[in-house]
């Protein structure tokens, strides 16, 4: 009995093995799926995806650094300092020794006849300056002219024949995410290559109001002044710093845009400094407890905390309290983005600047001027050239007026702002520019005199130790 229940349970298990198998294989399925016509549908990007891949295969390098390589230099500063002086000196009076210092950076040629710009911080204080070519020929240099400010130098080299050079490219169409190259003569060596891809437009480095483009290109010691090209070989950056506790490469690194170099090279071939034309606002620092407090960090924009007198800004109509949105097709998102543009501009230009007036979306054409005011050197005080208010106010021609001091000249009670500089050192001061050279002369260990005037016409002389 036992044995003929097995058989009959065996025999049911293969019918359904069999016949599941026939449904499986022969027989065509009636499905059915469920679809609701009203569902919102999602679709993802149908834009063309490139056959090459996306990887960086894709991108062809050799070109840009074939054309690059022959265009960048060695640049060798040699200095003399005095050395420290030592108790024998001092026993016998002998004068301090002279020691020679040797810095190394890089340049790009930038003309057929031998004009390179560099950076400023590469010939800084420089007695004797060579250049060596990627062949290796090299040669003695002559500094043409420099801008501390930008951090760019334009040296020049005799050759006996043309020389192979970079044209300056348009840095404004450069893009986030764009590979570029950096060329230069890190560690003494002839021209290097290295790759990467531009991190971020407009970047400001502590308190400096310029704008810098930062890479993640290898750049080391001896890379200052070199080439940032893209990949077509345009020159769209020098390189001139990085950020770095140990002085190496880190993962990032910066270069002065193209359009400033190629106009402060502009302006010291044509009017031997720098013409640097000026808005005529001051933004509030966007860190601040009162930036915050008043929701001016979170403001896409710069905000306009003040306008000075008698500067473009006043003369087309921008009042404290707008944003400024855009300069001309520049889209202004931080106070970097309108530095870096107007470092491009001289006295005299004039820039279409979009701002939002409580909501309202506004245009102003606005002729840029002269630099109307500074910090000066040394004792940091906040300078202006004086108005023709000012004048009447003061009875006075020439001067300048302070309009902030740093916060050591508060603690010590002295009420400097609003008085009006006529002399330092016994020298007078007619504008910014005599100020700015007076100051610049003063000793950190020496004794000046600052002759001063205020509002009711009285004197003062103040001597600061």
């Amino acid at each position: 009995m036992k044995r003929i229940t097995s058989l009959l349970l065996v025999a049911i298990f293969g019918g359904l093995i069999t016949l599941g198998g026939y449904k499986l294989l022969f027989e065509k399925g009636n499905t059915t799926y469920a679809w609701e016509e009203e569902m919102p549908v999602f679709q993802t990007s149908n834009k063309p995806v490139s056959s090459a891949g996306a990887g960086i295969d894709a991108v062809d390098f050799t070109t840009a650094a074939e054309n690059t390589v022959n265009a960048v230099v060695h640049v060798k500063n040699l200095t003399i300092s005095k050395a420290a002086p030592s108790f024998f000196d001092f026993f016998y009076g002998s004068e301090a020794r002279q020691v020679p210092q040797v810095g190394t950076g890089s340049g790009v040629i930038i003309s057929p006849d031998g004009y390179i710009v560099t950076n400023n911080h590469v010939i800084d204080k420089s007695t004797e300056l060579r250049v060596t070519l990627n062949n290796n020929k090299t040669y003695d240099a002559e500094l043409i002219g420099t801008d501390p400010n930008s951090d760019i130098a334009l040296i020049k080299i005799q050759a006996d024949r043309p020389l192979p050079y970079l044209a300056f490219g348009d840095s404004d169409n450069t893009k986030v995410g764009e590979w570029v190259l950096a060329v230069g003569n890190p560690f003494n060596l002839t021209s290097t290559v290295t790759a990467g891809i531009v991190s971020a437009k407009a970047r400001a480095l502590g308190r400096s109001d310029q704008s810098f483009i930062q890479t993640d290109a290898a750049v080391n010691p001896g890379n200052s002044g070199g080439a940032l090209v893209n990949t077509n070989g345009d020159l769209i950056g020098i390189n001139t710093a990085i950020t770095s506790q140990t002085g190496s490469y880190v993962g990032y690194s910066f270069a002065v845009p193209s359009n400033i170099a190629k106009k402060v090279v502009e302006d010291i071939l044509e009017y031997g400094n720098v013409q640097k034309g000026m808005l005529g606002i001051s933004a509030p620092s966007v860190n601040t407890p009162y930036a915050i407090e008043n929701g001016i960090d979170e403001i896409e924009g710069v905000y306009i905390e003040n306008v000075e007198e008698e500067s473009g800004a006043e003369d087309a109509g921008l009042e404290e309290g707008d944003v400024i949105k855009q300069i001309d097709d520049i889209k202004i998102r931080r106070f970097a983005d309108l530095t870096g543009y107007i470092s491009t501009k001289r006295p005299g230009d004039e820039v279409q600047v979009t701002v939002d007036r409580n909501g309202e979306r506004l245009e102003f054409p606005v002729t840029l001027k002269e630099r109307q005011s500074l910090i000066v050197p040394v004792m940091g005080l906040s300078v202006k050239n004086l108005t023709e208010k000012d004048k009447k106010l003061y009875k006075v021609n020439k001067g300048v007026k302070i309009t902030g001091v740093p916060e050591i000249y508060r603690r010590d009670g002295l009420e400097l702002v609003d008085n009006v500089i006529l002399e330092v050192d016994g020298e007078p001061i007619d504008d910014i520019q005599d100020a700015r050279i007076e100051f610049s002369k003063i000793s950190r260990r020496g004794k000046t005199v600052i002759t001063l005037l205020n509002k009711d016409g009285e004197r003062e002389r103040l001597i600061f130790q």
